[in-house]
């Protein structure tokens, strides 16, 4: 038997998704909580594998069991027995030939910016921060430059294993309340550090440094000093995964958290 679940987690304290020796991982967390349930070893394999610190909240993955159980065991019983930052949000069976990251159409990634004078305290860990103001039209209108299919070799990091730097990025957004940035990106797959090296970018061109053309220069020159330093990964989600609706899976989206009200209060 064949389940896929979703995921919800924040990554603050975790050495990101993968497993690791230390055990102290999402990937590692989950294995053990769905093990106890399964009263065998179980193996997961995600749609994608966030770094340390960063979050999720709708991520996917899917594992094999020989173990008959409800579906209400594999997100309420594994729920009792993972941290309080890591929680399964549904569990649905699938055919053989699913697989969490294969079949994944399209992924959304999401950083949440706190553009403040002051350091936030309260959600610190949950989202990034720069201190000078920023113009939200100036980094609009970079984005543009980013949608489309492009070599991105200037965005992803050295320790990247992607085979091709080439991805379609089909949409790229930006919304603002208050003291809050949101920008969100959807595309057929990304590199590594991808995300936060377009938001590096941007904070570039919202602080001046660079009129919104620079970034077309910067894709076109395909070298990674050309572009800003990567940004922190505290204001960076998985937002969403995209499979095709025959697979009959949940409707997990991107909607949820993002503009917490005791911030822009």
């Amino acid at each position: 038997m064949k389940i896929a679940i979703g995921i919800e987690y924040d990554g603050s304290n975790f050495h990101g998704w993968q497993s690791q020796p230390s055990g102290d991982t999402i990937q590692d967390q989950l294995e053990r909580a769905l093990a106890s349930i399964a009263g065998e070893p179980v193996r997961l394999a995600a749609a994608g594998r966030t770094d340390t610190g960063v979050h999720a909240l709708a991520q996917v993955a899917h594992f094999e069991t020989a173990a008959a159980r409800p579906e209400s065991a594999w997100v309420r019983g594994v729920n009792t027995l993972l941290a309080p930052a890591v929680a399964v949000q549904w569990a649905a069976p699938v055919t053989a030939d699913f697989h969490a990251r294969y079949s994944a159409i399209s992924r959304s990634y999401r950083y949440v910016l706190y553009n403040h004078p002051v350091r936030p305290a309260l959600h610190h860990g949950r989202v990034g921060w720069f201190h000078l103001p920023l113009d939200a039209e100036a980094m609009r209108a970079a984005m543009a430059y980013l949608v489309g299919e492009h070599d991105f070799s200037a965005f992803r990091s050295s320790e990247c294993q992607a085979k091709s730097p080439v991805r379609a990025l089909r949409s790229c957004t930006l919304e603002q309340r208050g003291p809050l940035l949101c920008f969100e990106c959807g595309a057929n797959g990304f590199l590594h550090h991808m995300v936060r090296n377009i938001v590096g970018c941007l904070v570039y061109v919202g602080k001046g440094k660079y009129p919104p053309g620079w970034l077309a220069e910067v894709i076109k020159g395909r070298d990674r000093r050309q572009a800003a330093p990567t940004f922190a990964p505290d204001g960076l989600y998985l937002a969403g995964v995209e499979y095709a609706p025959g697979w009959g899976l949940p409707a997990f989206a991107s909607g949820r958290l993002v503009f917490p009200e005791q911030v822009t209060a």
